[in-house]
């Protein structure tokens, strides 16, 4: 009897203990991290090359390099206005977009006329920093890097995933916020 109780309270005892945390399965280093931005740094340097090549055949255009990477030209520039389009401004404007062969991926009649306020709706990077260079009535055709395009995962339509792309945009109509805040 005495070892049963010995052997009882032993059993308590054990099965008070705290639970033993779980060892993970699996550490990670993070070197996926790592490698996906190798790979993204080698994109954009390819990228980068194949915008160059295009400015390099092209003796027709004066190209300017924007802040955020991209390169663009006048196809017809406005020297009387003076005022771009700030946060709150709607614009009206047209764009057609193609690959960097001049393939047409989106004619302007594909797209229509667009009105976007800016800062506050959700165009591709390119495109929203593209319209805030152009003054009312001026035309420019851009040449985009993918990651300022639809990036890794294109549109779910007819551009794939990591294409650069060339847009060609029209501002039709600046219409300025008038409301102070």
């Amino acid at each position: 009897m005495k070892r049963i109780s010995v052997l009882l309270l032993l059993m308590g005892l054990m099965a008070c203990q705290g639970p033993e945390p779980r060892k993970p399965v699996k550490v990670n280093s993070g070197s996926f991290i790592k490698e996906s931005v190798e790979r993204n740094k080698k994109l954009l340097a390819f990228e980068e090359q194949l915008i160059q090549e295009i400015i390099q055949k092209d003796s027709l255009h004066t190209y300017i390099p924007t802040s955020d990477g991209s390169w663009y030209y006048y196809d017809l520039k406005n020297e009387v206005a003076t005022y771009t389009p700030q946060t709150d401004d709607l614009v009206r404007f047209t764009y057609s977009l193609s690959n960097f062969n001049n393939d047409t991926i989106y004619s302007a009649q594909d797209i229509g006329l667009q009105s976007y306020k800016v800062d506050k709706q959700d165009l591709f990077p390119g495109l929203r920093s593209s319209l805030k260079l152009l003054k009312e009535s001026e035309k420019a055709t851009f040449l985009f890097p993918s990651s300022l395009a639809y990036g890794y995962l294109g549109d779910q339509n007819k551009i794939g995933v990591n294409v650069p792309l060339k847009a060609s945009i029209t501002v039709i109509a600046i219409e300025k916020n008038n409301n102070t805040e």
